[in-house]
């Protein structure tokens, strides 16, 4: 395994996480220096680009720890280590795209085995777990697990895998990891989406759950500018599985995305913090607004899962999404009209950007599925960025008062 031949590698690569990387307390301490000691050889400070296919081998299996970059290289393996440690935990698999580690997670199932997933999860899992792992005889119940009820009924005697998306994609509803968690039996794998929250805010294997998925495409790397995934367990057992289909299936990142999502990483805790502050005052002013009919943030004390979001997350997140009145007509007008926010899909990044989930990010989600989950014409969603407040909200006041004709001409017609 290229993790555990890590730790003998010689001169030319960085030294392993050590004894000073468990006694980081911090966790932007952690962010900034797990698995990233200066180089022995050169005393590079940063960690280098290993822009390498392969590694010249002293004898025949004779390495410093790598052969291939398929299999494992430096790059990837120190931000493996980074982001492994912000979850808690020893191990990481980095996957090419958010997407790749979804599928790496899948991976563990078998022919016959069952999935119980939250019903409102992100459009492109949607499509893998109805459409693609359906074809390997793996079946899928979408249920809500907001409700720990509903959960326990879903179960099978062959559900392998309970899929947590929390808070959810796009309506942000917040499930009690710790009760599903409950709900794990031998052989049953409780997996969370934890890519709206971070670890900066929620950390699910200390709530039970067995693995943690991220799209560090969004805030992790938190510059609209890698894509990329990462599977991370601290179960040896659960980790030796995925990393066996990541270098059997070869979606990995190249050691550029793991050069850049590592020095995104390094400014996550500062990020999340401005990301949240925006947020905050966003949604609160956004409920003073007679012409938005909804706001589903969690740090309001409307949402209805807001007490629970307060026990299980240390904040937030920078995620609105919004109803507005005057239909899907103004909807989309309203987001034409943006000029701070970008009309496109993703989030998380430094800047802001408005999507309609049912047009964009869940466009391949079924039409009767999403009028019954609530992605409509006059939903938007907002990944806010930490640009100054005071843009922000001039931004979106300019783009609804433009719009508000279609709002009252809305409420004429009724």
């Amino acid at each position: 395994m290229p993790n555990e031949a890590f730790g003998h590698s010689q001169s030319h690569s960085h030294p392993p996480a050590g004894e000073a990387d468990v006694a980081y307390r911090g966790f932007a301490t952690k962010a900034i220096r797990t698995g990233q000691s200066p180089c022995v050889a050169t005393g590079a400070t940063i960690v280098p680009v290993y822009q390498t296919a392969t590694f010249t081998q002293e004898g025949v299996g004779v390495t410093k720890g790598f052969d291939y970059s398929r299999s494992g290289n430096p790059t990837r393996l120190a931000l493996e280590r980074q982001l492994a440690v912000l979850e808690g935990a020893r191990f990481g698999s980095a996957f090419g795209s958010g997407m790749a580690a979804v599928a790496g997670v899948a991976a563990l199932l078998s022919q016959g085995d069952h999935i119980v997933a939250t019903r409102d999860l992100y459009g492109g899992t949607h499509r893998l777990f109805s459409d693609v792992l359906t074809r390997y005889g793996i079946t899928t119940t979408f249920a809500d697990l907001c409700d720990t009820a509903a959960a326990r009924a879903a179960i099978r005697p062959n559900t392998k895998l309970i899929w947590i998306e929390t808070p959810s994609n796009p309506l942000l509803r917040v499930t009690d990891i710790r009760a599903i968690a409950a709900l794990k039996a031998p052989g049953r794998v409780v997996a969370v989406d934890n890519t709206f929250a971070t670890p900066f805010w929620q950390r699910p294997l200390e709530l039970g759950a067995d693995v943690v998925m991220h799209s560090t495409t969004k805030y992790l790397c938190g510059h609209s500018d890698v894509v990329g995934g990462i599977v991370i367990t601290d179960d040896q057992a659960l980790h030796e599985q995925i990393a066996f289909h990541q270098n059997a299936v070869g979606a990995v990142p190249g050691p550029w995305d793991a050069y850049l999502t590592l020095r995104g990483v390094k400014t996550l805790a500062v990020r999340m913090r401005e990301h949240e502050r925006n947020a905050r005052a966003i949604a609160a002013w956004l409920e003073t607004r007679g012409d938005v009919a909804t706001v589903y943030y969690p740090g309001l004390a409307s949402h209805p899962h807001h007490e629970l979001a307060k026990r299980q997350m240390r904040g937030f997140g920078g995620i609105i999404s919004l109803r507005v009145r005057g239909g899907g007509q103004r909807a989309l007008e309203f987001a034409r009209r943006l000029r701070i926010f970008n009309l496109a899909t993703s989030l998380g990044g430094v800047e802001s950007l408005v999507c309609s989930p049912t047009a964009m990010t869940h466009a391949s989600v079924p039409a009767a599925r999403k009028e019954e989950l609530g992605i409509t014409d006059d939903l938007l969603r907002l990944s806010v960025g930490i640009e100054d407040l005071d843009d922000l909200v001039a931004d979106l006041s300019r783009a609804l008062d433009a719009t508000l004709f279609l709002a009252e001409r809305e409420a004429a017609v009724a």
